[in-house]
């Protein structure tokens, strides 16, 4: 028996208007998905427990069966995982995004967050970058670590596992940042940072550059995700199966490498629609060929999308998840005897408010040896809560998937 999970980061939305109050899910055109869900078990499942913010990180570890209340110590120690960095008990660790500011303010603080990616910089640039600001912030305390793209790592030796308030830079897109710079008992060290990164970048050479070919300059770091080593069981331990992460991104990596599961590189694999779904679905099929018993396939195009506010892009990607992933993993899994594949977001994303919610999302879990009456004839949110099936505790929902 093969098991698969397709997670379509922030996939799950509201009703929009513009739609014709329907969601992007419900738009989007998806026969493959349609078809499994009118053979399968489909309802809603709870990923986010009550007390946790909706982040990708709690998400995904509950989908992939762990217990946030137990397991979770921030979301950065994940990343730092995924990049391969060995932290010491002692260790604090921050996401350090790279971010566009306004520039037209002559105080920091009155500046307005325009992009918490910097127009998705390429991991080159953005190498090159902290390359350059590790000059002027590294020492005994404070390491920076190049990521993928806008997605970077701060070590903080001995630091403040509770440093203070501090935001998520895709929250507050569009917004002045006064009312969200860090503030708590040590954030003042981390927001001098932030404050020194704008006078570095802002006439960088790769800035400048970017900005000469119309793209948004990564003019600021911008701290957040704060957290401490992490500690997973072995998935095969807990589960009895060998497994594989496939993600562009170091978030899903890391929690693999915890998890001691595979997680192959895929060329061209950049968290975006112009991902290389193709080579996603390719390093799948080759885990399983290889003898994996379980791959967990991670697509965050829809959760970018909506980070965005790019609704028809949201739609694009669910339709391109569909074709480029679904039809030929079923095609494959086809021939290789029994199998059971799980879909679902990890949370919604929704247009509205281009960030995270806590809302339950919709899952479908189809098996090829067992036959399901009660599916439903278009997989949406709306659709799911109404097959009454409603997944509590998250982290449980794999068991549903493997038993």
């Amino acid at each position: 028996m093969k098991y698969v999970t397709v997670l379509c980061d922030g996939m799950a939305d509201r009703k929009i208007k513009e739609l014709g109050d329907i969601t992007p899910m419900t738009k989007a055109y998806k026969p493959h998905m349609d078809m499994l869900a009118s053979k399968a078990e489909v309802g809603i499942v709870k990923t986010v427990p009550d007390g946790f913010k909706p982040g990708s990180d709690v998400a995904n570890l509950s989908v992939m069966g762990y217990n946030p209340e137990k397991c979770y110590t921030g979301r950065s120690p994940l990343e730092a995982a995924g990049i391969g960095i060995a932290l010491k008990p002692t260790d604090v660790t921050l996401r350090c995004n790279f971010v566009t500011l306004s520039d037209n303010e002559p105080n920091y603080e009155d500046k307005t967050l325009i992009d918490y990616c910097a127009g998705d910089i390429s991991t080159e640039e953005a190498k090159t970058l902290i390359e350059y600001l590790k000059k002027h912030f590294d020492n005994d305390e404070f390491t920076l670590n190049p990521g993928i793209s806008y997605r970077h790592c701060l070590v903080w030796n001995n630091g403040d596992p509770e440093p203070g308030i501090i935001t998520p830079p895709h929250d507050i897109t569009g917004r002045c940042i006064k009312e969200y710079i860090p503030v708590g008992r040590s954030a003042d060290k981390l927001y001098a940072m932030m404050k020194k990164s704008y006078e570095l970048l802002k006439n960088h050479p790769v800035n400048l550059n970017r900005v000469k070919n119309g793209k948004n300059p990564a003019n600021s770091v911008w701290f957040w995700g704060e957290g401490t080593a992490p500690k997973l069981e072995s998935f095969k331990n807990k589960f009895g199966l060998e497994g594989s992460v496939i993600s562009a991104v170091d978030l899903l990596k890391g929690i693999a490498a915890c998890a001691g599961m595979g997680r192959p590189d895929v060329e061209g694999a950049t968290g975006y629609i112009d991902t290389n779904f193709s080579g996603k679905l390719e390093a799948a099929v080759n885990e399983l060929d290889s003898g994996k018993d379980f791959v967990y396939i991670h697509l965050e195009a829809p959760d970018e999308c909506g980070h965005r506010g790019e609704l028809e892009n949201k739609i694009k990607s669910i339709e391109l998840i569909d074709k480029l992933i679904i039809k030929p993993l079923l095609e494959h899994l086809e021939k290789t005897g029994d199998y059971a594949v799980l879909i679902c977001p990890d949370h919604p994303t929704p247009m509205e408010i281009r960030t995270h919610s806590s809302e339950p999302v919709p899952y479908l879990i189809y098996k090829s040896n067992r036959k399901i009456n009660s599916g439903v004839s278009l997989f949406n949110e709306e659709n799911a809560a109404k097959t009454g099936n409603y997944i509590e505790k998250g982290y449980t929902l794999i068991e549903r998937l493997i038993k």
